[in-house]
């Protein structure tokens, strides 16, 4: 076994164990055990329980992108202070007053690509155990060789096998229509993920940073990267991203339409709807302040009469 494979090895096992799992499951509701929609849905029970594991991941990172939009000011600061400087010295300095920067605040800007970062093991282990199944290798887990067949000559409809890409289709239209659609569906729900953050979910302060433009490249750039995962990857793997993008674009909706980022267009839509339930409910919109208290009065003191020295003297004799 090499060195990837040792990696992957035990990523394969609770994989197998997932699907063995919600395979008993369908199968004991009834569900046919060969049919690829059977296999199917086991992969989209392994979205759920992945994504539901990476939940606390998830919100670390909104935290780690609240505290980001929090610093924006102070990172455009060190920015323009050496802006134009290309010398080895200011591009050090720079770099060491960023990391501080991230340090005394406690941000990583490299959380908000964490979620992403932690499934990657997770679609290559994905696509290690559909490639043993659709070439007779020996599987690590719970999948049991019977299984694996199985598994292995799932197709939807009947005409499609879960562990075929377009690169090993043969020709296959339906794999190849498959994949075509799934890589539409996935780049179009990636897409509209991305817009509702950098629309709605972003303040002023956001828009005018650095990383606004990064993610400006990046909601252009995915769709080449979805391309190429459509011509690379089986059916089974590319259901569990496109599921896995489904459930990315529910919950930053849910996000933003609930703990939107502060001066956002999101949290002014809020507040628009918190005031209009108000309103429904016959409570103001509005707090009215509280009244000022009444001042009081000063108090007269007597005005105390400056004391000459001499006459100081006598009373300090006294």
């Amino acid at each position: 076994m090499d060195i990837f494979g040792l990696i992957l090895w035990p990523i394969k096992w609770v994989i197998e164990a997932i699907l063995v799992g919600f395979h008993s499951l369908l199968t004991a509701a009834g569900m046919e055990a060969a049919a690829g929609i059977t296999w199917v849905l086991s992969i989209t029970g392994l979205v759920l329980v992945i994504r539901a594991a990476l939940i606390p991941v998830f919100v670390r990172q909104i935290k780690s992108q609240r505290r980001m939009m929090e610093i924006a000011p102070q990172l455009k600061k060190i920015q323009d202070k050496y802006k134009g400087k290309r010398d080895q010295f200011s591009r050090e300095a720079m770099s060491r007053e960023t990391m501080a920067l991230y340090k005394n605040t406690g941000t990583n800007p490299l959380s908000s690509c964490l979620p992403l970062l932690l499934q990657m093991p997770i679609f290559f282990g994905l696509f290690s155990v559909l490639n043993d199944a659709y070439t007779d290798r020996p599987p690590v887990g719970l999948l049991t060789p019977s299984l694996q067949q199985q598994f292995g000559d799932a197709s939807l409809f009947g005409i499609a096998p879960l562990g075929s890409s377009m690169a090993t289709s043969e020709g296959n239209v339906a794999v190849i229509v498959i994949a075509i659609v799934l890589v539409i569906l996935m780049t179009g729900s990636q897409f509209i993920t991305q817009l509702q953050i950098m629309s709605k979910n972003q303040s002023p302060e956001m828009k005018a940073s650095p990383m606004y433009r990064q993610q400006r490249i990046l909601l252009y750039v995915l769709p080449l990267v979805f391309a190429f995962s459509g011509f690379a990857f089986p059916l089974g793997v590319m259901f569990y991203w496109f599921v896995s993008n489904i459930w990315t674009m529910v919950q930053q909706f849910i996000v933003i339409r609930n703990m939107p980022t502060p001066g956002s267009e999101a949290a002014l839509a809020r507040e628009a709807r918190l005031a209009k339930r108000r309103q429904r409910k016959g409570l103001p919109t509005i707090v009215e302040d509280a009244p000022a208290a009444v001042a009081e009065e000063p108090k007269k003191t007597q005005r105390v009469q400056p004391v000459g020295k001499s006459r100081a003297k006598k009373k300090g004799g006294k």
